[in-house]
């Protein structure tokens, strides 16, 4: 087996330092040098490119392409693009709810221009996940009176009806990102640089299965983390949660029970409860069905 690859600086006097007591003596035209370790011949050319033989040689090349990940040329090379990410007029989509047991899916997208960003940061913006419920409360309607923005809420009444083996729950992300992002962009017409999605699925088939819709929103730029990267993901990401809390409260509110967030052990005793007092229907209003969650509090296999 044969693998190349380029090395930049960083690597190459690395690599040398590691294989300095493995190196052939033997002098080769326009190479660097040639060593072997273990069963793997490695060889590296005044070209940069290093030739891995041998019957590991995809694991020992792998070890120096992890590593060329990590360089400072590539760190600052990924610090420059997410600047550009983050200092632009951005359109961007993010979702709460697709994790907890009991609440709706939300999801918000907003569009940030560039001279907003200042005020945003003051604000204290940021991933929705990183800030307590009580922060959300109060600067989510200040966001909603500087910036543009659609949400859509999907109740688990509509999740369960939707859900199954042919729509599973990112197909369900895509088409309510796609709602969002289409109408803010074709209704409000922004000036924007960039339309910012986290990567919750790769762009094919992210688009795949927006395969039936009649409209599809185009041009997205798929980042992981992006709500971390990006203003308006950050935004949207606030937005939604500030929605969701207050569709939980008033869920709660409803059936008299303080319903629990997240899909863990206590989740499961709450929604015993739930069903002792009103039944097994009432987890298809309130609940996420396809969790495991309902087999364990219906002590049966769901099918």
């Amino acid at each position: 087996m044969n693998v190349v690859i380029r090395v930049n600086k960083e690597i190459k006097e690395k690599m040398l330092d590691y294989y300095k007591d493995k190196m052939r003596d033997k002098k080769i035209p326009y190479v660097v040098f040639q060593a072997k370790d273990e069963d793997t011949v490695i060889t590296m050319y005044e070209s940069g490119k290093v030739m891995f033989q041998g019957t590991s040689a995809d694991v020992d090349a792998a070890m120096w392409g992890t590593m060329l990940e990590d360089t400072k040329e590539k760190k600052e090379e990924r610090k420059k693009e997410n600047e550009k990410y983050y200092y632009s007029s951005a359109v961007g989509s993010d979702e709460v709810g697709t994790g907890d047991y009991f609440g709706p899916i939300v999801v918000t997208a907003t569009f940030v221009p560039k001279e907003e960003i200042e005020y945003l940061e003051k604000l204290g913006v940021g991933d929705s996940k990183k800030i307590d419920d009580e922060k959300i409360l109060k600067i989510a309607t200040e966001i909603a009176k500087k910036i543009k923005y659609r949400s859509v809420i999907l109740t688990n009444s509509e999740y369960n009806e939707k859900y199954s083996n042919d729509i599973n729950m990112n197909k369900i992300k895509a088409i309510l990102h796609n709602r969002v992002l289409y109408q803010l962009i074709n209704e409000e017409k922004p000036k924007y640089d960039y339309i910012i999605v986290d990567e919750f699925a790769r762009e094919a088939r992210y688009y795949n299965y927006l395969k039936d819709q009649k409209v599809v929103q185009r041009g997205i730029t798929f980042i992981t983390k992006a709500e971390d990267k990006n203003m308006a993901v950050a935004c949207g990401s606030i937005i939604s949660r500030y929605i969701f809390l207050k569709a939980f409260d008033k869920m709660c509110d409803e059936i008299h029970i303080p319903l629990p967030k997240g899909a863990g052990k206590d989740v499961d005793k709450i929604g015993e409860e739930v069903v002792e007092k009103y039944g097994e229907e009432k987890l298809k209003e309130i609940a996420k069905l396809n969790f495991k969650n309902t087999e364990r509090i219906l002590h049966t296999m769901i099918y």
